[in-house]
């Protein structure tokens, strides 16, 4: 491309109608159009310029993203929009651009006014000296921190597990700029109500709509996430207008109403003094613990402006509960509660899932909050290694020559994806070369498994050593389809929940039917859960069901006399003519 200026086209902000061409330029006028029109459905920005670089056109999301209308663009030079450690990659784009006619590049970083660089993906063609560059702000090829984290399909969001990291991350990034960042919640009160009364797809709609506004008023124009139904958080410059980005977002929902009344937005802002002297770790933590506080509490006395508290004390309180687990986990303060699984036919106990109970547990209070705890901070893979050890040294001490002693230990799927966890159970298994035929594994969570096909290897390398895996948490949707497909197991355990449904509803039997008929095909055995009454222990019989768990055999205990004799096992005596 040559340094030199020439004269450039006039300048526009609107595409020349097709019908006019330009006097000795050919067809070159109508093939810009019809380029144009192709690349919107493409690029978030669009622009023209000459050999030199100067635009004479641009257009599309320029003033969220860069901090200019596109008008004010015309007139400078393309290569000015970029960072100056860019400019090489730029002039080697036009380049290839100019020689070869049309030419696509990786990752360009844009400046912004304000905030982290931007990364796009750039189109280039020339024809008859003009170019024609579009820009994508996100692709599928751009492999960015945000990029490999799941999002939520309705708002474009990332999930709010991931959040704490990419935000820290970004806060992080600006704080090295000499930029202030805040972490505010939106409230939108009357969400549920207003998505209830929204016709067809457009609640759908609605909620594509918040993310993008949020999204553009972002750090990167990423770094935000949906905590709860109505609950959405975002890193933002410090300088940004929270009041009109609510009123923003109340009129989308007041135009999307049908009553027109739509929602009230409220926001709070994480007091951020002393973040400057976090570690980008300890600060995640912070984060997280105050996304969750609000999650749990929402509804309980917890509001908005708890949030003020400032992110120094969050950290310190995010790190005591994450030490706190720690200690637990590594001085086992915890024990073994067992649940028997019991074929639907003899009514002999099959085998026992292994239930985690705490000690410093409130008596009587459920581990759920524990668990999900060690899910939500990425400790559940050492929490698994540890249950999976205390599940092995129980086993030791029942005598080797009895069948009957044979336990499930679960296993997050998040786990699945950590190779140090996998790296350490296999060595246990090593290390107790008698544990197969008496350790089971149990899938649980299995919507963490985000590469099933290493899911599946990690599977295929239990039942090779000799270990039953089961699918936990088998249900109606079709992601359980999906899971059954990919996944080569021995059991599914249908969730309590879906027996549940299927009980209640009119063809409900007819379903759970062919779903125990598709995995007897399949050679995949079936356990239902929830088996709390005589009524459904009938109607999963009825389906054909193999194995069934329950409180109406029994709640989890650690000592197995609980079990002998098996409560309720009259209900299994053989009927006169059943075979």
């Amino acid at each position: 491309m040559s340094a030199s200026s020439t004269p450039a086209p006039a300048a526009q902000t609107t595409p020349p109608k097709p019908a006019a061409q330009a006097p000795g330029n050919g067809g070159a006028r109508p093939d810009r159009d019809r380029y144009l029109a192709m690349s919107f459905c493409w690029a978030d920005l669009l622009f023209e310029m000459d050999e030199a670089g100067k635009l004479s056109f641009a257009t599309g999301a320029t003033e969220p993203f860069i901090g200019k209308k596109a008008g004010d663009l015309v007139g400078g030079n393309f290569s000015d929009m970029f960072i100056p450690e860019e400019l090489p990659d730029v002039q080697q784009f036009l380049r290839m651009v100019s020689q070869r006619g049309r030419h696509d590049t990786d990752v360009l970083k844009m400046k912004r006014k304000q905030g982290l660089p931007l990364p796009v993906m750039a189109a280039g063609y020339c024809l008859d000296g003009i170019f024609y560059v579009a820009l994508r702000l996100r692709s599928s090829n751009m492999r960015l921190a945000t990029d490999v984290v799941e999002r939520n399909a309705k708002t474009g969001l990332i999930n709010h597990e991931a959040f704490s990291e990419t935000a820290s991350q970004r806060i992080k990034q600006m704080q090295d700029l000499g930029q202030k960042a805040e972490v505010s919640i939106l409230s939108l009160e009357g969400l549920g109500d207003l998505k209830n009364r929204l016709p067809g797809s457009a609640a759908d709609h609605l909620l594509a709509k918040v993310g993008a506004t949020l999204r553009a008023s972002a750090v990167d124009g990423d770094a935000a996430t949906q905590i709860g139904e109505d609950k959405f958080s975002f890193v933002h410059q410090a300088t940004l207008d929270l009041a009109q980005l609510t009123a923003q977002i109340q009129d989308l929902a007041r135009s999307a109403d049908p009553k027109g009344e739509g929602v009230r937005v409220d926001a709070a802002s994480l007091n951020m003094d002393g973040a400057e002297n976090l570690s980008q770790e300890d600060m995640a933590k912070g984060l997280l613990y105050a996304m969750n506080s609000f999650q749990r509490e929402a509804g309980k006395g917890f509001n908005l402006a708890d949030l003020s508290t400032n992110i120094t004390a969050l950290v310190a309180k995010g790190v005591s509960e994450v030490n706190g687990f720690k200690r637990v986990v590594a001085e086992g303060k915890f024990f073994v509660a067992l649940q028997p699984i019991i074929d639907i036919k003899s009514g002999d106990v099959h085998h026992y899932e292994a239930l985690c109970r705490f000690n410093t547990a409130v008596p009587g209070e459920s581990p759920y909050r524990y668990i999900t705890f060690a899910e939500e901070t990425g400790l559940i893979h050492d929490f698994d290694l540890a249950m999976a050890k205390k599940v092995v040294e129980w086993l030791s001490k029942m005598p080797r020559n009895n069948d009957k002693y044979r336990v499930a230990v679960n296993i997050s799927g998040f786990s699945i994806g950590v190779p140090q966890y996998v790296d350490a159970l296999h060595q246990l298994m090593k290390d107790n070369p008698w544990t197969p035929g008496k350790l089971m594994f149990e899938i649980t969570e299995s919507s963490r498994m985000s590469d099933l096909e290493a899911a599946n290897s990690f599977i295929q390398s239990l039942r090779k050593k000799g270990y039953h895996v089961c699918l936990d948490d088998f249900g109606a949707g079709a992601a359980s389809f999906q899971y059954l497909s990919a996944l080569e197991v021995d059991v599914v355990k249908i969730d309590g929940s879906a027996v549940k449904n299927a009980q209640k509803a009119p063809k409900g039997r007819a379903f759970l039917s062919a779903l125990t008929e598709l995995c007897t095909r399949l050679g995949v055995e079936t356990i239902a859960e929830m088996i709390d009454t005589p009524e459904t222990l009938s109607f999963v019989r009825d389906c054909r069901c193999d194995y069934v768990q329950g409180f109406l055999f029994g709640k989890p205990s650690a000592n197995l006399t609980d079990f002998s004799p098996l409560p309720n096992i009259s209900l299994f005596k053989r009927r006169p003519g059943q075979a």
